[in-house]
């Protein structure tokens, strides 16, 4: 399983998002190649459909897949069980990977 995190360096939630995303691979006992995937553009981000950082694609699949008309350089919100927030918990990880999980 290849899993992408799509981030610009400016943004200040890309490595909580790691970290959860780590997490969540260990609590389900997943092993992942996670690749860091810097946005460097507005350009880039039309060329990648980026939709927000962090975000997390799976075998080229987002987790939380939008439709989206413009891709920019932004930063990501989740709904999360604590409010809005700018990367997903673990728990909700754990709960889009095992849809993932390879059989």
């Amino acid at each position: 399983m290849l899993i992408e995190l799509l981030y610009f360096d400016g943004c200040p939630s890309w490595q909580d998002g790691l970290e959860n995303l780590k997490a969540a691979l260990s609590s389900e006992g997943l092993q992942a190649e996670i690749r860091l995937v810097r946005v460097e553009s507005n350009a880039d981000a039309a060329r990648l459909k980026f939709l927000g950082s962090p975000s997390f694609r799976v075998d080229g699949m987002d987790l939380y897949p939008e439709e989206r008309n413009r891709y920019n350089m932004s930063c990501r919100v989740y709904a999360t069980p604590q409010g809005i927030k700018g990367a997903p918990t673990a728990a909700m990880l754990r709960e889009r990977l095992r849809v993932c999980k390879p059989k």
